[in-house]
């Protein structure tokens, strides 16, 4: 069933997804080579307690951490742990954050140093696929309108889009309805209403869509060994139109690049 949102409530899923945004923003001036992992997910935790807020992913199904850390050919769920991170890696930070009864969720990837021209094009275009995605959630429109765009775009360009792995509503719960793939056909699906809040997030692979998880039971990795991309903003459809809740703003401005993403308020 899908919860609509009040005005209120929309307000209060801003501040836990602002929340989670200052905590990616904190982080990205320590994701360096040599920093491992399980100390970045120490920094989030801390960070999110000291601002009134409880992680969400902590114990979520049985997670053991505050942070999916998901490294190259991981896709999503990597779990923290003590290898440091090394020159030339990517690494997506996936963040929930519970405040006021309400769930923020949203992720980034991150570069490690300096990386190869050819990784650094998917994650541009993960991110760039993020907000077609984005603008794709229009009263009216549905819910396979968001996952077509993601798909053409990405597809066009070479890549793969993730199956198995979808976006999803948010609210009370940080898994509601209805599931947000990032491909599909335009017009399927679920009717865009206005109240509706999604956490769109595009999984891009560098080769194949094709992934398995890993022996650790959370991990999804690429079938491939290529590198994976996921970028993750929580959306409010208000007055037929998309408001993102979350914000990279904190990481731009923390390592002093240019915002020259689309905007949506």
């Amino acid at each position: 069933m899908i919860i609509l949102k009040s005005a209120d409530e929309i307000t209060l899923i801003r501040e836990s997804a602002q929340l989670v945004s200052r905590t990616l923003g904190m982080l990205s001036l320590e994701i360096k080579p040599g920093v491992t992992s399980l100390r970045l997910d120490q920094l989030a935790e801390q960070f999110i307690r000291d601002h009134g807020g409880i992680p969400g992913f902590l114990g979520m199904y049985g997670f053991p951490n505050t942070l999916c850390m998901s490294r190259n050919e991981q896709v999503v769920h990597g779990i923290p742990n003590s290898n440091p991170l090394q020159e030339g890696d990517i690494i997506s930070v996936d963040c929930g954050v519970l405040m006021n009864d309400f769930y923020g969720d949203h992720a980034y990837t991150f570069e490690v140093g300096e990386v190869v021209p050819e990784i650094k094009k998917l994650l541009e275009a993960t991110k760039a696929s993020l907000y077609v995605g984005i603008d794709a959630m229009r009263r009216g429109n549905h819910v396979g309108d968001i996952g077509h765009a993601i798909q053409k775009f990405c597809e066009g360009q070479g890549y793969g889009v993730v199956r198995e792995l979808v976006g999803h509503g948010l609210g009370r719960k940080l898994h509601e309805d209805p599931q947000v793939p990032n491909y599909g056909k335009a017009g399927s699906g679920k009717t865009l209403q206005d109240g509706m809040v999604l956490a769109i997030e595009p999984m891009i692979n560098m080769g194949t869509h094709r992934v398995r998880q890993f022996k650790d039971g959370w991990s999804i990795i690429t079938a491939d060994g290529k590198p994976s991309a996921h970028f993750e903003h929580n959306v409010a459809l208000v007055e037929g139109r998309p408001v993102v809740l979350s914000s990279f703003d904190p990481i731009y401005q923390a390592l002093g690049i240019a915002n020259n993403d689309p905007i949506f308020e």
